[in-house]
């Protein structure tokens, strides 16, 4: 669950066009054949799956990758060229939300392996690329990324070192909180390579899995998206050959502020489905359920729920909509991510809120999937940075001139 803190104190970056845009896109016939076969078998074939997850804390990947990987799950934003499905951003987007809809575990799993994926895409050398994203977009690997750390800052704070050592880099450090850190083959292990200098001084590394002195811990369970494993990284004097730095030495803190910006706007975008889905069994239960022999939706309480639900709803859309076209389009959107992900952890919290409102006692039990989803919700305050992190990104690209209208 990556962050960046600091951010007061990074270089702003202005630019409005990003240096490697991927023209990639289904045309329009084909899109929405796939956006039909793909959100039948989510409920077909991996929504009744839910409470055996629930119980279990624990994703079946015997079950759910062969399945994932049957639907094209594991290569939504790869191109063709490297054998994945070759969806744009606002493609991408609706199928991240309907995954939002079900089991949170298996969104987690998607979320996490598809935007490390396409942060591969956007910063790695293409001899890079060619290696491993075949099989990632198979599910045969997957990225992960390793940002966040125990004891320190996730900025330019970060206390994971690599020190040149002739053809290698030695790194020592510890990450914690790695989504997939179960299943992942490669980490992007995010390390001080001249701890002299400042921000200029971070870069990004990829780790395979296995390398001696790499070890993995399982953390304590989570208290929603049941089964979305995230693991404690400790890295001693961890030898990697220097070809496996992403880009160059010094662009890190660069890269992943760029590749966190449409990370947010999918977070966004689970905020959006797990409203949608809130709001769809909230309408429902208004409409059935009877007191005083009338449907409780003909109360004017619950009517103002479903409409502040719903309005909810229709802005998260908007905001995620422009995002996502201004990033197809190949622009920075540092604080239009930060706000998608600011109104969208708050729109799911009202809108889920409401939703156990309306549902009552009985929406506090198993008995009805808005207790699921209510729990599911809270991790989006934390993924890709908590509010405060967005606020401070936000406010300060105004201040230092970013025009976010352009």
């Amino acid at each position: 669950m990556p962050a960046l803190t600091n951010v007061m104190d990074q270089p702003s970056n202005t630019v409005v066009m990003r240096k490697n845009i991927e023209e990639s896109a289904l045309p329009e016939k084909e899109y929405q054949e796939f956006k039909t076969q793909i959100f039948e078998a989510i409920w077909r074939d991996l929504d009744p799956l839910e409470e055996e997850i629930e119980n279990n804390e624990h994703v079946p990947h015997e079950i759910v990758d062969p399945l994932l990987r049957n639907m094209g799950a594991f290569g939504l934003l790869i191109p063709k060229r490297y054998g994945g499905i070759g969806l744009s951003t606002r493609q991408y987007l609706p199928i991240l939300s309907e995954f939002s809809k079900i089991q949170g575990g298996i969104r987690v799993l998607v979320h996490v392996h598809n935007s490390a994926s396409h942060g591969l895409l956007e910063a790695a050398s293409e001899e890079m690329l060619q290696e491993i994203l075949p099989d990632v977009a198979q599910g045969r690997k997957s990225v992960a990324f390793g940002l966040t750390e125990p004891d320190h800052g996730t900025g330019m704070d970060i206390g994971t070192t690599a020190v040149r050592d002739g053809d290698d880099y030695v790194i020592n450090g510890r990450k914690w909180l790695i989504t997939n850190s179960d299943i992942a083959s490669h980490f992007i292990i995010i390390c001080k390579t001249d701890s002299s200098a400042g921000a200029a001084g971070i870069s990004a590394i990829l780790v395979d899995r296995g390398t001696p002195g790499f070890t993995i811990t399982p953390l304590p369970e989570t208290m929603g998206c049941k089964g979305g494993e995230h693991g404690q990284l400790d890295l001693v004097n961890v030898r990697v050959p220097a070809n496996r730095i992403i880009g160059k030495e010094g662009q890190g803190l660069t890269q992943m502020e760029e590749l966190l910006e449409i990370s947010r706007v999918f977070i966004a975008a689970t905020s959006l489905g797990t409203a949608e889905r809130s709001f769809e069994l909230s309408l429902a239960f208004a409409k059935r359920r009877v007191t005083f022999g009338k449907p409780i939706g003909s109360r004017q309480a619950i009517q103002r729920y479903l409409a502040e639900m719903g309005t909810d709803i229709y802005a998260l859309r908007g905001m995620i909509d422009d995002a996502a076209n201004k990033w197809d389009q190949g622009r920075r959107i540092p604080a239009e991510a930060s706000m998608c992900k600011l109104f969208g952890l708050e729109a799911v919290g009202r809108v889920t809120d409401r939703a156990l409102l309306i549902h009552g006692g009985i929406g506090y039990t198993r008995a009805h999937r808005i207790e699921r989803l209510y729990r599911d919700a809270r991790l989006n305050w934390l993924e890709e940075g908590p509010p405060t992190i967005q606020i401070a990104v936000a406010a300060g690209k105004f201040l230092s001139g970013y025009d976010w209208n352009a």
